[in-house]
């Protein structure tokens, strides 16, 4: 596939380095002659410096032969107006825009994104994607990933094994024994950084991650099962007060039973943010004030949420509330290289928003009918949600017989209004949906089976 980018930032970057990686025939543009030798320098990439909705531009990345246009530039209007040029000089099939204005994604404004307006195909919302993870995550304490899948029905978790699990040094076929009525599959085990499918022959170990699928109604209890008993936060404390923290907050103050208190150190902004809440008290200040902190009880606080702009501050919030006496620590962190030192600080959580936004653009890459995608373990492997044609080689054979390479797992699938659990006697079915786990090396395989062969034509 040849993909344009517009935009070398970290967003840029993370994007063109996971489809560079693919063997996609990949092209940056941007209007800063460094971030385009960085990202010329380390990946194997075609790079153009100037302005990504100029059409001379494009026409020199290659446009009238581009299948994607992938716009991520700091500039909502440089987005858009890029996406508009690719469909109106060039034919471009599929234009992707990062589009961060909430106004512009007002639903009175819907047609404003129609192929006879403004012809963008897929709209990403950073801002948004990553308020819906933050609450993700408190809604599902003990875990540090959690995603829904197949219309909210499945939901793939990810969660820390630590010396209360009851069940380490367990084969996992024991697992169906000893809780023959729990709807959950274990799909991915990382340890000492090497992400796998586990056989049943398998024991989960302290120390390990482990994703699991499961019926959305069955995860607390499968998280209680691996040792977790933490309660939902009620008492929450957010340091800062951009789109994200307040998009959060106005989230959680939906429900009367949450206690939200917003830390914000621009005074403009704090006064703007408070005019937005109702139940919810906004400070002003420095989210690194000890005394601010303990003045929003810290001390008392059921987890603290730090999704400032700088992701120093936000690690650094986070330690000190800890510190202070909050149970629990969710920081939103921009620098991959900081991930490795959460265990460290004792920071329960963090969220990478360019896992977010590379996961809604692997999607519309992705071959086959791809009804969902996230990529998890820092890329290492992806969780699919796919539709089964009556051309896969999975349809109408037990899945036993059905010799899945040793990096793929079945977790889940959705017929009709139900969710299956996989055994080695279910088959699949012409119309199911398939929840699967894959590692990295084996996401080309998964896309084969889920293809339309030119033979049923």
């Amino acid at each position: 596939m040849k993909v344009i980018i517009c935009g070398a930032g970290q967003v840029g970057y993370g994007i063109a380095r996971q489809l560079a990686e693919e063997q996609n025939s990949v092209t940056v543009i941007d209007q800063s002659p460094e971030l385009i030798q960085r990202i010329g320098d380390t990946l194997d990439v075609k790079t153009v410096v100037g302005h990504g909705a100029h059409p001379d531009v494009l026409d020199r990345a290659g446009a009238r032969e581009a299948d994607m246009l992938i716009a991520v530039t700091f500039s909502d209007e440089v987005n858009m107006v890029a996406a508009q040029i690719a469909h109106s000089l060039f034919n471009v099939p599929l234009k992707v825009a990062r589009v961060r204005a909430q106004s512009y994604l007002d639903p009175i404004w819907r047609d404003l994104f129609t192929r006879d307006n403004m012809p963008i195909d897929v709209i990403i919302s950073p801002e948004l994607e990553v308020g819906k993870a933050v609450l993700a995550r408190l809604a599902n304490p003990g875990t540090f990933e959690a995603i829904s899948f197949a219309d909210q029905k499945v939901k793939v978790v990810g969660l820390y094994l630590n010396e209360n699990c009851p069940v380490v040094n367990t084969p996992l076929r024991q697992l169906s024994e000893l809780f023959p009525d729990l709807e959950a599959t274990v799909v991915g085990i990382t340890r000492d950084n090497h992400t796998f499918v586990p056989k049943r022959s398998d024991q989960m170990l302290v120390g390990d991650k482990i994703y699991f699928v499961s019926k959305a109604d069955q995860v607390h209890r499968t998280v209680d099962i691996f040792g977790h008993e933490e309660k939902t936060a009620r008492r929450i404390i957010i340091i800062g007060g951009g789109n994200i923290g307040l998009f959060v907050a106005q989230e959680l103050e939906k429900d009367p039973t949450m206690r939200v208190k917003v830390i914000e150190v621009n005074k403009t902004r704090a006064e703007f943010v408070a005019d937005q809440l109702s139940r919810t008290v906004v400070l002003c200040g420095n989210g690194l004030d000890e005394d601010l902190l303990s003045e929003a009880g810290v001390e008392d606080t059921e987890a603290v949420v730090a999704l400032t702009n700088n992701d120093e501050t936000n690690i650094l919030a986070s330690v000190i509330a800890k510190r202070g006496g909050a149970v629990q620590a969710v920081c939103l962190i921009n620098n991959q290289t900081y991930g490795g030192l959460m265990d460290t600080l004792g920071i329960d959580t963090f969220i990478d928003p360019r896992a977010t936004t590379v996961s809604i653009i692997l999607q519309h890459v992705r071959r086959g009918r791809i009804k969902g995608l996230h990529s998890i373990a820092g890329g290492a492997a992806e969780v699919i949600e796919a539709e089964a044609l009556e051309t896969s080689p999975l349809v109408g054979k037990p899945l036993r017989d059905a010799k899945l390479p040793d990096g793929i797992s079945i977790g889940a699938i959705i017929r009709g209004e139900d969710v299956l659990r996989p055994t080695g006697d279910t088959k699949i079915e012409t119309g199911d949906r398939v929840i699967i786990f894959a590692q990295k090396e084996f996401v080309r395989k998964v896309e084969q089976m889920f293809r339309v062969s030119l033979e049923y034509f």
